[in-house]
This record gives C-alpha cells, sequence and structure tokens, in this order.
C-alpha cells in the first residue's frame, strides 16, 4: 500500500524504480558534455548499415525529442543522457547502454486509445535510473494490423535516440499465440543499426511457464528468460528473472511494474523495469530491450474492452 500511494502522489508517475532496483548514480544534474558535437560515426570493426540507410526514421516519422541542457538561456524540458564515448566495436547509438545497469520503460498514453478503444500505435519513452531520456521508441504498423490481430499483431518497433536518429528496430513476425501448440512460437529480432542484426528473442514451448532464449547475431543461445506461471499480479509487480543456460545463475530481471488500478483497469498502459550486468554487452542489452516489447505485447497489451471484461 506504501509503495502505490509513493507512485500516485509523485508529481511525475512512472518514473519509480522497482523493488531492487537501487540508483547507479548520485542525484546529480548532467549537463551535455562540454564540445559535445552529436551522434558518433560507425565505430571500427563494425558492420556498415545497408545500403539507402538513411539513419533516421521513415518518410514522415516524427523527432520526438530534442535534448535539452541545464544551461542559463538554453531550453528546458526533461534532461537527457549525455553520450558516453563508444567502447570498442560498439554498434552507433548502443553506447548510452555501456554505462548503465537499468532502463525503464514507460508506454505513453494515447487519449483516443482510452476514449474510444480504438488501437492505436504504441510509444514508449526509454529512460535510465535518473529519469533521463536514452532513448524514444515507436510502434510503426498499419491501422488494420492493429485492430484486426490485437496484441498478436507482427510489428516494426523504431527507437531513436535523442538526436532523432533511428539507432535500433525491432521485427516481430506473425506467429502463434496458443500455447497448445510447440511450433511457430513468438520471435523477435533486434537490429542495431536498422539492417545489422544483433540478436534475437525466441519462445521457448513450456505448457505453464513463459520461456524464451537470448540469442546473439549467430543465433547462438546466451540468455534463458522465464516468467511466472500466472502473468498478472494486483498491487504487485510481475517478475521475468533473466537467467544463464543452466539456470543455476540469475543475472537479471525485466519487471512489469504495477501502475495504480485506474490505469491497470480502463488502459493497456504499461512501466517496465530492466535490470542487467553493468559489464554485459551492449548488444545483449538491447536484446534484452527488445525481449522486454516482446513480453509487453505478448502478455500485457490487451485493450480496454477486454479489461472490463475481466479478461487478465
Amino acid at each position: 500500500m506504501d509503495k502505490q500511494n509513493v507512485q500516485m502522489n509523485d508529481p511525475h508517475p512512472g518514473t519509480q524504480l522497482p523493488g531492487g532496483y537501487p540508483p547507479e548514480y548520485p542525484l546529480a544534474a548532467f549537463p551535455g558534455p562540454p564540445g559535445y558535437t552529436g551522434y558518433p560515426g560507425t565505430q571500427a570493426g563494425y558492420p556498415v548499415p545497408p545500403a539507402g540507410y538513411s539513419g533516421a526514421g521513415p518518410v514522415g516519422f516524427p523527432v520526438p525529442y530534442q535534448p535539452v541542457t541545464s544551461q542559463a538561456g538554453g531550453p528546458t524540458g526533461v534532461p537527457w543522457m549525455p553520450a558516453p564515448s563508444p567502447p570498442l566495436n560498439c554498434p552507433p547509438g548502443l553506447e548510452y547502454l555501456s554505462q548503465i545497469d537499468q532502463l525503464l520503460i514507460h508506454q505513453q498514453i494515447e487519449l483516443l486509445e482510452v476514449l474510444t478503444g480504438f488501437e492505436t500505435c504504441n510509444k514508449y519513452e526509454i529512460k535510465n535510473s535518473l529519469g533521463q531520456r536514452i532513448y524514444f521508441a515507436a510502434e510503426d504498423t498499419d491501422c488494420c494490423t492493429r485492430n484486426c490481430c490485437g496484441p498478436s499483431r507482427p510489428f516494426t518497433m523504431r527507437i531513436l535516440d535523442n538526436m532523432g536518429r533511428e539507432v535500433i528496430t525491432l521485427e516481430r513476425p506473425l506467429r502463434c499465440t496458443s500455447c497448445c501448440f510447440p511450433c511457430c512460437l513468438q520471435e523477435i529480432e533486434i537490429q542495431a543499426p536498422p539492417g545489422v542484426p544483433v540478436g534475437y528473442v525466441t519462445q521457448t514451448w513450456h505448457p505453464c511457464l513463459p520461456k524464451f532464449t537470448l540469442q546473439n547475431e549467430r543465433r547462438e543461445d546466451v540468455l534463458r528468460l522465464t516468467g511466472p506461471c500466472i502473468v498478472c499480479s494486483c498491487c504487485a509487480d510481475v517478475d521475468f528473472e533473466i537467467k544463464s543456460l543452466d539456470d543455476k545463475y540469475v543475472v537479471g530481471k525485466i519487471s512489469k511494474q504495477w501502475t495504480g488500478l485506474v490505469r491497470e483497469l480502463f488502459t493497456d498502459v504499461d512501466n517496465f523495469g530492466i535490470q542487467f550486468p553493468l559489464d554485459l554487452d551492449v548488444k545483449m542489452k538491447a536484446v534484452m530491450l527488445g525481449a522486454c516489447f516482446l513480453i509487453d505485447f505478448m502478455f500485457f497489451e490487451m485493450t480496454r474492452s477486454e479489461q472490463r471484461a475481466g479478461v487478465w
């Protein structure tokens, strides 16, 4: 009850860390670094993006945010995370992930969807533990697909950095959603930069538990992801554990945060937290981010009418 009161009284709901997520950095302002000139180029040893890739979203795709600073006379708004120096062989744009061990994913409320139940494209803010914005994610699907296929719909998720550049693309094909059929299971491909796969998340058949395998770009198994038998909980978070291949060690988790009774009942807006080792390969951190979106659509992307009818 205390946790819920804290979230409801917070001036910026949805920015609270789930249980077990201690702040990684001291609470201090992070202005842009001196001499910061923007987005770094392709790193040595990393594949060049395919021909025709421009680094931005599709035609007409909005640039959601512009970077803001705390300098006097500058623009104001949500603070942005300055880009650190990219590590060796780091895909462009993933250098933001090299210095963090937590991510917070906040889905934005769509007024049209709340009022009418008409499914719109999902949009998400991706932040670090200080609430600094790292990425912005937006679903790219057509109206017919969203409203006919529902949560099972195939989608392209475009993830942009604070400079408006598309740095990660998630591709989810149309697959079977029934646990009774051990074929054509769920899968999502993670590309960074767009067109260059860096990993995959594939569902592992199990009659009761949500199970997934996290793979690298060569489709080699790296980690396991396991959720609870019942993927819903009233007034509590739902945790999906990230484990080693032998299931002996827990190396992280993806938590669906409880957002309050009103939001849970009348919207399909969800908040997630991801925890992973600080020294984990940035490509696998991006794969975990893709796993989070797949989990959201598979288990928590229900329409308002379904929720009110008691389909949890």
